[in-house]
């Protein structure tokens, strides 16, 4: 059983799909380990800590995946129509597990089709309680909730908690965060332990105690429609072009009195809703932050750029590239534990030869959930029906 770990090759990416730790537990367990060299350097694993756990380095891509019978990476990996087709040095068969974002990019699966690989995209894990170690979307969230406040605070020119000082009193920032899922949650969690009065809003009524228990006030339009705002996955659903305008307006009235906000709110597969328009920025007063999570996907404000700090008459519209990858040590290593957890059922020793090897229930709520390709063909329902198209 040889596992590959690629170098991660796309722009503002520094996370890396295995670290030391798992490296040795994937050893232990009877596995071949390859790492491309220098995969984890910018996330600060050095190679030589690699080699310790009992990996096998190599700088040659096709090195690292010759005869790899699990392909590890972080983002999806380059197809032919990008320039360069990392899918190459991947034998058929082969299992890829990383953050494929089919949604995104709805070629991918045919390539990985065409390729005859097992592709396994890790953020369709389904929010089930036997999955939450396996739960990317989660572990990486949470670090981009947390680090979207620092890098407000950061670029916030007034103090985040009240001081008393003998020269006067600073007033505390007041914080709002839209969308109170995991990434939401941390940011109001962080923003508290900042000293920050927070306030967040979210379509789903469940996310009102969670607020609340974290110290922030909910602010949400009252209505019937907001008994169906939840999917049965756990996320946001789309709502009504009339409830979008009554919480907008309510969100409108709340946001110019805030200092700092925090946009959160994402719907798989789709566009970012828009939650901070113009007229809701230029309502701010100057010195206002405005942090986009969402901003790689069409954005929550529609004055954020992405991969900018726009400044708009006074106010700071943050637009990072990669959330997580501005913190990318902690979330190397979460999403490194991640994939050992997602992996380690489906690994088993055979009887006889006592040799590793893949035994994968397709079955399994968890594997049909995440599984893309196989045999040649997209089995995803949801990307294979635009296959038949």
């Amino acid at each position: 059983m040889k596992i590959a770990v690629l170098k991660e090759k796309r722009e503002h990416e520094k996370r890396v799909a295995a670290t030391p730790e798992t490296v040795k537990k994937f050893c232990s367990l009877g596995a071949e380990v390859w790492i491309q060299a220098g995969a984890g350097e910018a996330s600060r694993f050095p190679d030589a800590l690699y080699e310790a756990a009992g990996a096998t380095l190599s700088p040659n891509t096709a090195d690292v995946c010759a005869n790899a019978d699990i392909v590890l990476k972080v983002q999806r990996p380059y197809l032919k129509d990008e320039g360069e087709n990392e899918l190459a040095g991947i034998k058929p068969g082969a299992l890829l597990l990383g953050i494929l974002s089919p949604y995104n990019f709805p070629q991918s699966p045919s390539h990985y089709a065409e390729a005859n690989i097992t592709a396994v995209a890790l953020e369709f894990v389904p929010r089930i309680t036997r999955a939450q170690s396996m739960d990317v979307l989660s572990s990486q969230s949470n670090l981009a909730g947390y680090r979207a406040v620092l890098d407000a605070a950061y670029v916030y020119e007034r103090g985040m908690p009240m001081m008393m000082t003998a020269a006067g009193t600073i007033a505390p920032a007041r914080v709002m965060v839209l969308g109170a899922g995991v990434a939401g949650l941390q940011a109001i969690a962080t923003a508290k332990r900042l000293g920050a009065i927070v306030s967040a809003t979210d379509v789903r009524p469940a996310a009102k105690e969670q607020v609340e228990s974290l110290g922030g006030k909910f602010v949400m339009v009252d209505s019937d429609e907001i008994k169906q705002a939840e999917t049965a996955g756990g996320y946001a659903r789309e709502m009504s072009e009339d409830f979008k305008r009554k919480q907008a307006e309510l969100v409108a009235a709340t946001i110019k009195k805030q200092d700092i906000v925090i946009c959160t709110a994402l719907i798989p597969g789709k566009k970012a809703p828009t939650l901070v328009n113009d007229d809701m920025v230029h309502s701010m007063r100057p010195g206002s932050i405005v942090v986009d999570l969402a901003v790689e996907q069409g954005g929550n404000c529609t004055l954020s750029k992405p991969g900018e700090i726009v400044d708009v008459n006074g106010v700071s519209i943050i637009g990072h590239f990669n959330m997580p990858s501005r913190i990318c040590s902690d979330a190397s290593a979460l999403y490194a534990k991640n994939i050992l957890n997602f992996l380690t059922p489906l690994l088993k020793k055979e009887n006889e030869s006592g040799v590793l090897a893949l035994d994968i229930d397709w079955q399994d709520e968890i594997v049909a959930s995440t599984t893309l390709t196989r045999d040649g063909q997209i089995v995803h329902p949801a990307f294979a029906k635009n296959s038949a198209a």
